[in-house]
Parts: C-alpha cells; sequence; structure tokens
C-alpha cells in the first residue's frame, strides 16, 4: 500500500512526538516539537543544547529507507536558518517504534561540533 500525502504527514508528526519526548525524558525538558515555519523552517526539533548552543533536529519517517544526502543537506540549511552549533538527523527504523533504536546521522563537522563546542570550517 503506497503512503497518501496525509498518511506520510501523520507518520511524520507521530515520530517527531516519539522523539522529542524521548529526549526530553533523557535529555532536556525543554526539548519539544516546533512549529513549522515555512521556508525558512528551523528544523523539527527544538530546545537542544548543545555546549550551551542551539542544536536542531530534523525527523524522517520514510518507511526505513534512508537518503542520507538529501536529508543532511535539509538539515544544514535549518541549521543556518535556526543559527545552530549542530544539526542531527533522526530517522526511523524498520521494525521498531522503540525511539532509543532509531538512528541518528550527521557529517563528521557536526560530530566535531557535538563534541568540543566548536564547529569547523
Amino acid at each position: 500500500m503506497t503512503r497518501s500525502r496525509a498518511s506520510a504527514k501523520k507518520a511524520g508528526s507521530g515520530f517527531e512526538r516519539l522523539i522529542a519526548d524521548y529526549l526530553a525524558k533523557h535529555v532536556d525538558d525543554r526539548i519539544d516539537r516546533r512549529v513549522k515555519t515555512g521556508a525558512l523552517d528551523k528544523s523539527d526539533i527544538g530546545g537542544l543544547r548543545v555546549h550551551g548552543q542551539r542544536g536542531t533536529i530534523e525527523c524522517k519517517d520514510y518507511g526505513g529507507q534512508f537518503k542520507v544526502g538529501t536529508w543532511l543537506g535539509e538539515a544544514e540549511d535549518e541549521r543556518v536558518n535556526d543559527g545552530a552549533l549542530v544539526t542531527l538527523v533522526a530517522a526511523k527504523r524498520r521494525g521498531t517504534r522503540d525511539p532509543g533504536d532509531q538512528v541518528v546521522f550527521m557529517t563528521a563537522r557536526d560530530l566535531v561540533a557535538l563534541i568540543t563546542g566548536t564547529r569547523p570550517d
């Protein structure tokens, strides 16, 4: 069965809530889903702090498929829109709804920023 636009939006919203709630419980209770802001979107999840600076998270539930390059590009645009230090992509794994078992993608530049608090050029 193919996904309609409505069912895809519902799956995406549910996955965003799943990840936001998990991070709020285990990292910082200020982490939550963001309101969509259109062309200057600032990511799906906000409230993340890394070394006292903002971090962004883009969530993707694409039926277990991973479109890493496309998603990292989108996440980077949203990181810039938000003026954040680091961005991550949380992607839904097929076969599990456990938020702790989902995958996270990032660039090496974001990994350095996450570890050191400084974003390299």
